[in-house]
């Protein structure tokens, strides 16, 4: 098993998890905070929008069984990636779209699939998603993690009226 870590902001970190965490390969997802320069940042504290730090999930997985390629897909089609105020009912900074690499492979495969993303014609406005170096990142509380297992009534409220739901629907429907 060869362990990698991967590291992507896509608005709520509620809703990035679980999109995750159903793949074989992906050995744990962890909500939490990347990008700014205040170290152990609180969820009122990110939430400012003062912090530089977006809410983030990483990805630990077994890069033998599933890629950061494969990852990457499975990112695009969770956010708005055209978006660059942050994602659906959530404003500001640090609900931001980015994506955080941790080597220059990564870097290279991020702008990629951004590239081939923005050629598609799958959106009409520009890709606004972030491709930054990966910064520390800081482990959300306790009841941040697995919102999807912890609270399943809400979590699944939250995600159909944020309008994520329906985004992902409208523009994903058919494809893996």
């Amino acid at each position: 098993m060869t362990k990698a870590i991967a590291t992507f902001a896509g608005g709520c970190f509620w809703c990035m998890v679980k999109p995750f965490d159903r793949y074989e390969g992906v050995l744990k997802v962890v909500s939490g905070y990347t990008g700014g320069d205040i170290e152990n940042p609180s969820y009122e504290l990110v939430c400012t929008n003062t912090t530089g730090h977006r809410e983030a999930v990483q990805i630990t997985f077994d890069d033998e069984i599933i890629s950061y390629e494969a990852l990457l897909n499975i990112f695009w089609r969770q956010i708005d990636p055209t978006d660059s105020g942050g994602q659906f009912f959530d404003r500001g900074d640090s609900y931001k779209t980015a994506i955080y690499t941790h080597s220059e492979e990564q870097r290279t495969q991020a702008l990629k699939s951004k590239e081939e993303l923005e050629a598609s014609g799958k959106f009409t406005g520009p890709i606004a998603t972030d491709i930054l170096p990966a910064k520390p990142f800081y482990e959300a509380e306790e009841g941040h993690q697995n919102y999807y297992l912890k609270n399943p009534a809400h979590y699944e409220r939250y995600s159909i009226g944020s309008g994520r739901v329906q985004f992902i629907h409208n523009h994903w429907e058919g494809e893996k």
